[in-house]
């Protein structure tokens, strides 16, 4: 009996000895290993220090909330997507690639977004589709949009004064709005959009051209009626010309 003890220990010893080396061996390869199909939740894209360079993901595991990548936090209030996030050398997000589409009540709402970021900011580009149906009516935008940012924004700092706001607008909207432009005239948050290429929510197809507050100064384009016009606007976004000139009509 002693005999047989000692040598089930011995044998559960060596077989354990073997399953961690194997297993050691297989994670350990230099070669590249090949695989015909996998399904993945998510995968992070790291360096050999750890810092991840991009975040494939699903809908579920979308980084949000309380979540932290490179020990730096999340966009609390983004909605989950599945897609990609890019982070640079600093391990700060500098863009992504997200999309979704669904039944609505009598409709369907659907997007996709690919967005490149401000250095520690927000999107300065952004190629941008999005189609809603409701009923029988059903509205498609795409466009390529190119914004200014605020030159001292930081991600972080826009993130601590977004949740002051909140809470502030939850007792006095007024003065969350006095403070909201305080940080804007500081040149901490805003931002506007400059450039647009594509077709507008007017279902006009044309290149249009913003101001630094992102009002409406130029725009030429086809309407949905095929004709090609060029408007341009003042401060407040009244037309003040246009060509071809049909006021007289």
């Amino acid at each position: 009996m002693k005999r047989e003890l000692v040598f089930l220990r011995s044998f559960a010893t060596a077989s354990a000895c073997i399953v961690v080396f194997l297993s050691f061996m297989a994670f350990n390869q230099t070669g590249n290993q090949r695989f015909n199909e996998i399904d993945v939740e998510r995968i992070n894209i790291i360096e050999p220090d750890g810092t991840v360079k991009m975040i494939i993901t699903n809908v579920g595991r979308f980084p949000n909330g309380k979540d932290t990548i490179n020990n730096r936090p999340t966009n609390v209030n983004r909605k989950k997507r599945s897609g990609m996030l890019f982070f640079n050398e600093d391990g700060i997000e500098c863009g992504g690639f997200i999309y979704d589409g669904q039944k609505k009540g009598n409709g369907h709402s659907s997007g996709l977004s690919l967005t490149y970021d401000q250095y520690d900011g927000d999107q300065v580009m952004q190629l941008l589709t999005q189609d809603y149906t409701e009923g029988e009516k059903r509205r498609v935008t795409s466009s390529l949009v190119f914004n200014d940012r605020p030159a001292k924004e930081t991600q972080q700092r826009n993130h601590e004064i977004s949740m002051e706001i909140e809470a502030l607008r939850q007792k006095n909207p007024a003065e969350a709005q006095k403070k909201l432009q305080e940080y804007e005239a500081q040149g901490l948050i805003g931002g506007a959009p400059r450039i647009m290429l594509g077709q507008s929510r007017s279902q006009n197809n044309g290149l249009f051209l913003f101001d630094d507050k992102g009002m409406p100064k130029a725009m030429f384009y086809v309407d949905k009626e095929n004709k090609a016009k060029l408007d341009f606007f003042d401060d407040k976004g009244t037309v003040i010309a246009s060509f071809p000139d049909n006021s007289s009509k």
